[in-house]
């Protein structure tokens, strides 16, 4: 496999989604030199009145698949005090939460004792999994996409999912300190 990235993205994956899609996010950092995270860092805010501003194809994705029935959750597992990058995407999350995501928050702490694989993913239908290798520097690896229909693979992605799911605390309620 040549290239950068040759997977599919998640948005595509989720396009075919049926009936589930849910995203374990495990870093306290990805992509420092965003656009959108420097321009946060400098205090730009997303205005929630201004949704023609935010909007993108991930968010369409997200609605065209909760328009067909897909459940979409996201969990993150974050360290406390929170970092700079959690603290930007705390203040954005908004955004998937308009667009039909489920999100919720776990701090690192009360993680421990869960079985948690090494990287992000994402479960499609409880078939499929996506993993999402990162560089230490947050930056998704070269060929850092890779999907996998291993039993074992995903049975340990759902469980660990939903241990986080029931543990984490919904968006709306999550207070970061």
């Amino acid at each position: 496999m040549g290239g950068r990235n040759v997977q599919p993205p998640a948005r595509e994956a989720l396009a075919q989604a049926r009936q589930s899609a849910v995203h374990l996010e495990l870093r306290d950092a990805y992509t420092l030199d965003d656009p959108g995270y420097i321009a946060w860092q400098h205090g730009a805010r997303l205005d929630r009145d201004e949704r023609a501003a935010w909007w993108n194809g991930w968010h369409d994705a997200v609605r065209d698949a909760v328009d067909r029935g897909v459940t979409v959750r996201r969990a993150r597992v974050v360290s406390e005090p929170i970092s700079d990058y959690v603290a930007y995407e705390y203040d954005i999350t908004f955004t998937n939460v308009a667009a039909g995501e489920a999100v919720r928050w776990l701090p690192r702490r009360r993680a421990t004792g869960l079985a948690l694989p090494s990287t992000d993913f994402w479960v499609f239908d409880g078939e499929r999994v996506l993993l999402h290798h990162f560089t230490g520097h947050g930056e998704l690896d070269e060929n850092g996409r890779e999907y996998t229909a291993d039993p074992g693979l995903v049975k340990l992605c759902v469980d660990a999912f939903d241990a986080v799911w029931e543990r984490a605390t919904p968006h709306e309620n999550y207070r970061p300190r």
